[in-house]
């Protein structure tokens, strides 16, 4: 992926976009942009033990951290 001198991509803003494409283009092939179940169990966060995090857990979280 890194070419034998890095230093020559970076001289040329369209080398560089270019380049820093391909690297996306490459990431998205091999991983892919994933499914919509992987989503919806992220979105169901739960903590150590088990249980499920509410809205009221993370304002207490966010109090404790002075955010």
């Amino acid at each position: 992926m890194i070419p034998r001198r890095p230093s020559r991509i970076f001289r040329s803003r369209w080398a560089a976009l270019f380049w820093a494409a391909g690297v996306i283009f490459t990431a998205v092939t091999f991983i892919g942009f994933g499914d919509k179940e992987s989503h919806r169990v992220a979105a169901a966060l739960e903590d150590a033990t088990g249980a499920n995090i509410s809205d009221g857990d993370l304002a207490v979280l966010r109090n404790f951290a002075g955010g």
